[in-house]
């Protein structure tokens, strides 16, 4: 099925993020349609910090081994790895090249928000390289949690005036909030799971067209790594039902 027609099903796309073709391969076998990456999880798993623009060869070589598997790809791009809109379009090309279909791009940059009209810039740069590219634009209004439903909702219009194909507005979890936003933005609008709040059945109430895990699958994992070693350093049961070693070499 093509990218932007699972944003127009029944339920909302689900969304899984992988960091590393072993996730990636895991959840294109158990069936999910499109995966996405998460920037932490292939920043941690690289040794560097996510959202400082470092992990550009890192992300890209992920695409490449994504794109081998059963299920479209989508790729967190952070701010683009750089700030002139060429050589964002650049990386949306070399992207599509390898088969990626979408991109996630975020306003965020550290502990503020870039300008939305240099936003705009970025987001149109990729539409005119790679036209059928889908573009997530994320603001991180609430992420960083320095400005309300306002300015998400002021600069989810810019962006989709700019060209973009979805809404990201991850933290942002209030049933009010939500609903607002979809009716007030002509895209479907993605919302980043939380344990805390809305259930994926809610979120598809609330008309939330998809649903990504972001970095939740990738700290989940790291949790299940320490749990496990602490349970066998202090000599307590051990989880079963563990994917085997086997089903392990059938990812490669």
């Amino acid at each position: 099925m093509d990218f932007h027609a699972l944003h127009r099903t029944e339920r909302p796309l689900l969304l899984p993020n992988a960091w590393d073709h072993a996730s990636g391969a895991a959840l294109a076998a158990r069936g999910f349609p499109a995966v996405g990456t998460t920037s932490l999880g292939v920043a941690a798993a690289a040794g560097l910090r996510d959202g400082a623009g470092v992990t550009r060869a890192e992300t890209v070589a992920l695409a490449g081994k994504l794109c081998r598997l059963p299920c479209l790809v989508t790729v967190d791009i952070e701010g683009g790895f750089s700030e002139e809109p060429a050589q964002v379009a650049a990386l949306a090309r070399e992207l599509a090249g390898l088969g990626v279909v979408g991109v996630n791009i975020e306003d965020g940059r550290g502990d503020r928000l870039a300008e939305t009209r240099h936003q705009q810039e970025l987001v149109s740069a990729i539409k005119n390289a790679v036209p059928g590219m889908f573009v997530n634009a994320r603001t991180d209004t609430h992420w960083l949690g320095i400005a309300g439903d306002d300015e998400a909702l002021s600069r989810a219009r810019a962006y989709v005036r700019a060209g973009a194909d979805g809404i990201f507005v991850p933290g942002m979890t209030g049933a009010e909030s939500i609903s607002t936003l979809v009716s007030e933005v002509d895209k479907p609008v993605n919302i980043l799971f939380s344990p805390s709040g809305p259930s994926l059945s809610r979120l598809a109430e609330l008309g939330v067209r998809r649903v990504s895990c972001g970095s939740l699958l990738f700290r989940a994992a790291l949790d299940a790594a320490l749990r496990t070693v602490d349970a066998i350093a202090d000599d307590e049961p051990v989880a079963t039902g563990i994917i085997g070693y086997g089903d392990v070499q059938s990812l490669a």
